[in-house]
């Protein structure tokens, strides 16, 4: 059966028609034109429309993420690299953001630290989002004694206060970046999978997930084919609006000696070792990673709540 219609057949239809319907018909038969561009593009051009500040945070991640990839490339110094002739140094034009206590310069370990950062934080997201989604959709899928369970194992986790949690964990695991990121993402994910759960126990009760059951489509296909996809912005949301706090937490973390231990440089061992050490003789040696570590939480919060207000709109804030 054909449901559309040529130019030439309404053209034809369009004498037997009063003049009336004639209008009517054609808007009928005409089909609908088809979509040009993909959705992620129609999202991102939402955005520059309609969230200014979005577009500022997507922007400062952009830069982030720029400097992160090419650190070897923009900086002229190794984030290692001492001279003890230029220690303190406010600014000149060889160190434009000065020196540390070793005469190491703090731009390039900015730089590094940024890279050292979304490492650890766009790899315990990602292990996060894949723990989460699979607690929230099984969880809800199946139901019954094994959801009440599992969220009971949620609940658990959830009662203890969070730092003091993974500062624990830290402590009898050891400073790695290994460790911070396994123990961040494992922690992200258990949080995050009530979300996710929430998200799947609507769409379990869709007329075509139903009709799938009826037509003996396994667990395996339902889950996948369609729970999943539609449970996919809502996984967005979450790893955009997460990937500051995580930041956020690796900074504390090793702040208090239990991140990503020495030489390599990260924004709260900065502001713990140097920073405090040095902040009334050298405070630049505290504000600028402070400042780098704000505007990167800045930026991943505004790109996540643009996110969330254009791809699911059942989360939007007040």
């Amino acid at each position: 059966m054909r449901f559309w219609t040529r130019a030439s057949d309404i053209d034809s239809h369009r004498a037997a028609l009063p003049t009336s319907s004639v209008g009517a018909a054609v808007a009928v038969a005409v089909p609908r034109p088809p979509r040009t561009r993909p959705w992620y593009a129609d999202v991102w051009i939402q955005m520059l429309r309609r969230k200014p500040l979005g577009t500022i945070g997507g922007v400062i991640v952009v830069v982030m993420l720029g400097a992160a990839v090419l650190a070897d490339i923009i900086v002229p110094y190794g984030f290692a690299q001492t001279s003890l002739s230029e220690r303190f140094i406010a600014m000149n034009g060889a160190h434009w953001l000065g020196t540390d206590q070793l005469g190491r310069d703090l731009l390039t370990r900015l730089v590094y630290g940024a890279r050292i950062s979304l490492y650890v934080g766009f790899g315990a997201v990602l292990l996060g989002c894949v723990l989460a989604t699979a607690i929230g959709v099984l969880s809800a899928y199946f139901s019954g004694p094994f959801d009440l369970w599992l969220q009971r194992g949620v609940d658990a986790w959830m009662a203890f206060p969070p730092l003091l949690l993974l500062m624990s964990i830290m402590s009898l695991l050891g400073p790695s970046v290994w460790n911070i990121t396994t123990v961040l993402g494992v922690a992200f994910g258990i949080q995050n999978s009530r979300i996710i759960r929430g998200v799947a126990l609507s769409i379990k009760e869709y007329t075509y997930v139903e009709g799938a059951r009826a037509l003996g489509s396994g667990h395996l296909r339902i889950t996948v084919g369609h729970i999943l996809p539609n449970v996919l912005p809502t996984i967005i949301v979450v790893a955009t609006t997460g990937l500051s706090t995580v930041i956020l937490t690796e900074a504390s973390l090793s702040f208090l000696g239990l991140g990503v231990p020495p030489p390599y440089p990260t924004w709260g061992g900065m502001l713990s070792l140097a920073g405090l050490d040095h902040m009334y003789q050298a405070p630049w040696l505290a504000i600028w990673p402070a400042v780098a570590l704000s505007m990167a939480v800045f930026g991943f919060n505004m790109l996540g709540d643009a996110l969330r207000d254009l791809l699911d709109p059942r989360l939007k804030g007040g």
